[in-house]
């Protein structure tokens, strides 16, 4: 852990694709954070990356790249096939992890990495960046202000041949719930309040004729979430949240708009800077994890959180 009053944090980064590249762009805009080396499977793409950002360093292997920067920081974004073996060899060393989400290619990997983080003494964070949007933000200071209970309707769609399509193996496309639903899972674990108490299913998961998945959702706080996922059809991704005084809309997520009780007009929340200028929730994201390295309170999604929404995904679909 680096001294929480060091005016320096460095950042190195294990994948070259376009998640790092936009991790890599929200850290070297923050005060305090410098960009330190790069290692990727495939060189030369990882050398574009670091002539594109401003990372002074290539290293041709895991343990090359913290022998050379000693980074502070390591950010893990690579192939939902290749976590396991990455997170494996960087759990070697002791710098603080930020991995892109899923923390692994279904719910048994992940545990098997938090094990294997808890054994080695590992903080590991994970990149919920959703939960940083300024939309995402916007809702979650007008429901903490107010002590009212909450409805919240995910609305989910996915496509199997679509992700085929794009590249991905097949066994990553049986597990695509745990690859792309978890964007929008995870609005029920950050939106409602307390742990997960009861999940009914309405609507089952037919791995055989995917269509569409339906279930109820109860916290032990009394809010209530309903998930819907449409799989092969159309549908936007959109997230509500009711309260009695007053309702949310995220569709896209990027955009929140309310509406007040007794009222009818539709209130359009203005995007933020961040969100303009990064990827959306990045660089929020970036400033609560230095936050979370400093030792001062902060809102980095840890390891664990992330494993309650994978959980709350294997209950769902009822996969392991």
């Amino acid at each position: 852990m680096p001294d929480p009053s060091s005016s320096s944090l460095s950042v190195a980064f294990i994948g070259a694709g376009g998640m790092n590249r936009e991790h890599s762009k929200a850290f070297a805009s923050l005060p305090g954070a410098k960009l330190a080396g790069i290692h990727s499977r495939t060189r030369g793409k990882a050398e574009t990356l670091a002539a594109e950002c401003g990372i002074p360093l290539v290293a041709d292997s895991i343990a090359e790249l913290h022998e050379a920067t000693k980074a502070d920081l390591l950010v893990i974004a690579v192939p939902e096939m290749s976590i396991r073996a990455v997170a494996e060899q960087a759990f070697q060393f002791p710098w603080t992890i930020l991995m892109e989400k899923p923390p692994g290619k279904d719910l048994e990997e992940a545990l098997h990495l938090e094990s294997l983080a808890q054994k080695h003494g590992r903080t590991v964070y994970v990149g919920l960046n959703r939960r940083f949007l300024g939309s995402t933000e916007a809702v979650l200071d007008d429901i903490h202000s107010r002590n009212e209970p909450r409805f919240v309707r995910v609305e989910d769609q996915q496509s199997l041949e679509t992700a085929r399509v794009i590249g991905h193996p097949e066994e990553i496309v049986q597990r695509w719930m745990y690859a792309n639903s978890i964007h929008l899972m995870d609005y029920l674990r950050s939106l409602c309040r307390g742990s997960v108490k009861k999940i009914t299913p309405i609507t089952p998961w037919r791995p055989d004729a995917p269509s569409y998945v339906l279930a109820a959702v109860e916290f032990d706080s009394g809010d209530v979430g309903l998930y819907e996922s449409t799989w092969n059809g159309p549908g936007p991704w959109t997230v509500t949240v009711n309260t009695p005084g007053r309702r949310w809309e995220l569709r896209p997520l990027e955009q929140a708009k309310f509406i007040n009780a007794g009222e009818r007009a539709l209130n359009e929340v203005p995007q933020t800077d961040n969100d303009k200028s990064f990827k959306p929730g990045f660089r929020r994201q970036a400033e609560e994890v230095l936050k979370a390295l400093r030792g001062v309170p902060n809102r980095a999604p840890t390891l664990a959180s992330a494993i309650e929404t994978m959980r709350l995904i294997s209950t769902i679909f009822q996969v392991a």
